[in-house]
């Protein structure tokens, strides 16, 4: 199976809303966002032997009835090339799968969708679409962007966008445009720029954050547009 596990965490009470989870985070991306804590899953290349997908398989078996499901997340978990296998194989054994994505491969997400392999789905929302090439460092085609809101806003599972903010890229002009992108989304949440040690640049050490007044200033322009929004 061709699938690339950079490392895995046994249980998160977390990263699953409201479940005990086990996360696998997969390597190798598309995007080459600054902020990323994960650099290291960035590449495509493993450096070392992490875990196999059938060692991985192997432990889940082990923890049913312990564990309610399962978060799939990168580096880019679309990217894999037998995602559908290895997903299909977690489900057979009754776990709950949640995706994690940059929404930069719609026709994946739309292909798992279809297949019922996918019980919640969060995807992050970078910024305006006329900024995505420099906050990820890649040229974009923001289509794929917003086929992937489309797809899974109206997949009939339960979803979140979310968007790490970092006022150096995103404005607080730039969240009216980021409201229209996901109108009538259900939940939204704001991830507060934090800075760790293997942050990919670290010239972005330094950059401040919103105050608290500028994120209720934030929440409101989004409350126009979207259901939930929370700062995490």
């Amino acid at each position: 199976m061709h699938f690339l596990i950079g490392g895995i965490q046994k249980t998160s009470l977390l990263d699953y809303p409201d479940k005990i989870s086990a996360i696998v985070f997969t390597q190798g991306c598309n995007f080459n966002c600054g902020y990323c804590h994960n650099p290291r899953l960035l590449s495509s290349k493993l450096n070392e032997d992490i875990c196999q997908p059938d060692v991985f398989l192997e432990f889940l078996k082990k923890r049913q009835g312990k564990l309610d499901g399962v978060v799939i997340t990168g580096g880019e978990s679309t990217l894999q090339p037998d995602i559908e296998a290895f997903i299909t194989e977690i489900k057979s054994m009754n776990f709950l799968v949640k995706l994690d994505t940059n929404g930069y491969r719609p026709e994946v997400i739309e292909k798992l969708l279809s297949k019922n392999l996918i019980d919640y789905i969060a995807m992050d929302i970078k910024g305006p679409l006329d900024k995505y090439s420099l906050i990820t460092r890649r040229e974009i085609d923001t289509n794929k962007i917003k086929q992937s809101i489309d797809i899974i806003m109206n997949a009939n599972i339960d979803y979140e966008f979310r968007t790490t903010v970092l006022p150096i890229q995103i404005q607080i002009e730039d969240f009216e445009k980021i409201g229209n992108l996901i109108k009538n989304a259900q939940k939204y949440y704001l991830q507060k720029f934090v800075v760790q040690s293997e942050i990919n640049d670290k010239t972005l050490i330094k950059e401040r954050n919103y105050t608290d007044e500028e994120f209720k200033t934030i929440i409101n322009i989004l409350r126009q547009y979207v259901q939930t929004v929370e700062i995490r």
